[in-house]
């Protein structure tokens, strides 16, 4: 067997750290050079963008809310990964996720108070989220179905029922909007402005709720999982290598049952910060392609919580910020700022890979040298 075929090994430090900086930096320069060829200034749209997106209270509480989002279905596309799947299924469980926060806020919001309230809420959104991942993990382990096509199908059939529920049954009557009730006070997430506000301190409004620390919380929990707990080992066994697994005593179509289970709790915990935390009712296409935006930011993250986050970040400064560039930039329009970030979705997640035997021949050469 060729040495070119044998899976690149690369140092923690390098994987997770130096390789995602340098895919990030190629990905900029080319964006600069797109940026550049339709006539507008690179640097005067990276000025409006960072101060746009942490330059003020205000924007940094948008760009943490965009990251919690992206945290919740970054972490699902990475739980699944390295369980040797793709759920590429993360909208629709998204979708489900608040689909169940709506059903029981509407249900229950107006009997219970918000500390009996809120972990229900979280619990629906995980639990909806979950069982819609299920049932793909099931027709892949035992029925033999490809999980990607399954999920992509699952998306489309999670916004249909969406739309379904919302103009036949949870659409108040009289109401031209294709939306839920809202929710009563005890279903929402509050929001850090309004705990800020009973603290006696005054932040601006914006979106960012407690669902940030529901985010943190899911990434030490995947981090103890995968890295500390016997079941978490067994996971990725049979990710790495499932017959060998299947030989060892790990069942493996089990395996494939609670990685797309935990996958898709993580996705549906997105409803937690869309639909509780801010919407404060069930609307239409709330997860707006974060579920997609979740696969980039895996990839980019290594699959792991730490760079899951740095990589939320940074996608979430390129939300606001570019939200900011195509209001504040005569002729930048929302359409550039879309294809900016597809270029570094592009370079910084998809392309990882292709940096890889560059750093690998690079650290054996100089670790050569050091022996």
């Amino acid at each position: 067997m060729s040495s070119s075929s044998q899976p690149i090994v690369l140092p923690r430090w390098i994987d997770i750290g130096l390789l995602p900086l340098w895919n990030l930096a190629v990905a900029l320069l080319v964006t600069g050079l797109v940026v550049l060829a339709i006539g507008q200034s690179p640097w005067q749209a990276l000025s409006v963008l960072l101060p746009g997106a942490l330059g003020s209270v205000r924007g940094l509480g948008y760009t943490l809310y965009y990251t919690t989002t992206f945290i919740f279905a970054g972490l699902a596309v990475a739980v699944a990964a390295h369980g040797g799947l793709f759920n590429i299924g993360g909208e629709g469980q998204a979708t489900l996720g608040g689909l169940g926060v709506a059903l029981l806020g509407l249900a229950l919001g107006p009997h219970l108070p918000a500390v009996l309230m809120l972990p229900l809420v979280v619990l629906a959104a995980a639990a909806f989220g979950m069982l819609w991942a299920a049932v793909p993990a099931y027709l892949q382990a035992w029925r033999g179905s490809h999980i990607v096509i399954t999920t992509i199908m699952f998306n489309f059939l999670a916004s249909s029922l969406n739309v379904y529920l919302l103009v036949n049954w949870l659409r108040p009557k009289g109401s031209m909007a294709v939306e839920s009730a809202e929710f009563a006070e005890s279903a929402r997430m509050p929001a850090l402005h309004e705990l800020a506000a009973k603290m006696g301190l005054e932040l601006p409004s914006s979106p960012l709720n407690l669902s940030l620390i529901l985010a943190l919380a899911a990434c030490v929990f995947v981090w103890w999982f995968l890295w500390k707990s016997r079941a978490g080992y067994a996971l990725r066994a049979v990710g790495s290598a499932p017959r060998a697994a299947h030989y060892a005593g790990i069942r493996p179509r089990l395996q494939v049952l609670i990685a797309m289970g935990i996958s898709g709790a993580l996705a549906g915990m997105v409803g937690v910060n869309e639909i509780a935390g801010v919407q404060g009712k069930l609307t239409l296409d709330f997860v707006a392609g974060a579920g997609f935006t979740g696969i980039a930011v895996s990839l980019m993250g290594r699959n792991h919580p730490v760079g899951i986050v740095l990589a939320s970040l940074l996608f979430g400064v390129l939300y606001q910020g570019g939200v900011e560039v195509s209001f504040e930039i005569p002729g930048f329009s929302r359409e550039m700022v879309v294809t900016a970030q597809g270029l570094i979705v592009l370079f910084a997640g998809a392309m990882a890979t292709v940096s890889a035997p560059m750093f690998a021949k690079l650290y054996g050469k100089f670790a050569g040298k050091g022996a």
